[in-house]
């Protein structure tokens, strides 16, 4: 089965997104395509530039947040020899590389106000200039550009050239997140369980389980059509007998019981006791305890009764550790400094 992108999917929601492509790709005009990450706005690019009468012309394709913003016009537009430092010879930008094709632009909404200004003259005038030059050259140069911001609120914001977007949403493609496309999410998990079962040289695919079946359902899969997949072939080859259906499905990769626990930031001498001693409590688990033994029904005077039970604690730390407050500090997870302040609080230094 091949590894190239394909649309997969049989909601409207989604099929109304591929035909609206579809239909403006035959034009010569930009188009927007908006959507969540992991949506597949540069399948819809592909797609765009494959059904265009720019089929056998190149591709280009510009990640605009992954370069910094001193970098990103020189990528965007070429420059001269000497323009800048480190540029010992002259270079195409993408635009010229795209001439005659289509340039995808993704994350457009990282441009800075600069290469923003560049890019609506080259949208305009159909011409760039290289840095470091004076000479105008002519590109033909069809635009594709993806985010997943709302672009007219950054407008709004001041973030975003309101004439630069005026010329790039001639069309504008919203593509649905997985989890409003009904019945793709299962129809997807057998094309890419299909998919991992044949590179591991399963001899059928056994498909999936009633209750992985019903994870996956259930799952709000903020990573859209990207996260299904990793999650779908994760589990596939995980799965040790190709002849069971697969049953077991892990959303988070990074879950595990030895995983590293968060560094305990370090609270300032002066932080009031309370906060301190409710950071001890989640650390040392002592928090479990305390909400056992509580009954919540009779607390009418919130701050005493945490006051009361900050003082208890305290009381029994000290005990513990026969009044060795240095020990006391570190069993608590605190400073000896912090410790006092919080003795203090409850008068129990004398």
């Amino acid at each position: 089965m091949e590894r190239g992108n394909q649309f997969i999917g049989e909601s409207g929601a989604f099929l109304d997104a591929v035909e609206r492509a579809s239909r403006a790709a035959m034009l010569n005009r930009p188009v927007l395509v908006i959507g969540e990450r992991g949506t597949g706005k540069e399948l819809i690019a592909e797609r765009l530039h494959r059904l265009s009468s720019r089929w056998d012309g190149p591709l280009i394709t510009l990640n605009c947040a992954a370069l910094p913003e001193t970098l990103i016009e020189a990528e965007l537009f070429g420059h001269e020899a000497g323009a800048f430092t480190g540029a010992t010879r002259a270079r195409q930008g993408r635009f010229e590389e795209a001439d005659g094709g289509t340039l995808f632009l993704d994350e457009l909404a990282t441009l800075s106000s600069a290469a923003q200004e560049r890019l609506l003259r080259a949208v305009e005038y159909g011409e760039i200039t290289r840095i470091g030059s004076s000479r105008a050259i002519k590109v033909d140069v069809r635009i594709v550009a993806a985010t997943n911001e709302h672009l007219p609120e950054l407008v709004d914001q001041g973030r975003f050239r309101a004439d630069l977007l005026d010329r790039l949403s001639f069309e504008v493609v919203t593509l649905p997140p997985l989890r409003v496309r009904e019945g793709d999410v299962m129809v997807l998990a057998d094309f890419f369980g299909r998919r991992m079962a044949a590179e591991l040289d399963w001899p059928d695919w056994p498909g999936f389980g009633a209750m992985a079946t019903e994870a996956m359902k259930r799952h709000s899969w903020p990573g859209n059509v990207r996260e299904l997949r990793n999650v779908v072939e994760r589990a596939v080859y995980r799965w040790d007998d190709p002849d069971r259906k697969v049953d077991h499905i892990v959303f988070d990769p990074f879950e595990s019981p030895w995983k590293p626990q968060p560094s305990r930031r370090p609270a300032a001498a002066d932080t009031p006791c309370d906060e301190v001693i409710d950071a001890a409590l989640s650390d040392s688990g002592v928090r479990a305890t305390l909400d056992q033994s509580m009954n919540f029904d009779t607390v009418d005077d919130l701050r005493g009764a945490v006051d009361a039970h900050e003082k208890r604690i305290l009381q029994a730390a000290l005990a513990r550790h026969r009044y060795n407050q240095r020990q006391t500090a570190k069993a608590l997870g605190l400073s000896y400094d912090q410790l006092r302040h919080c003795l203090k609080k409850h008068d129990l230094l004398g």
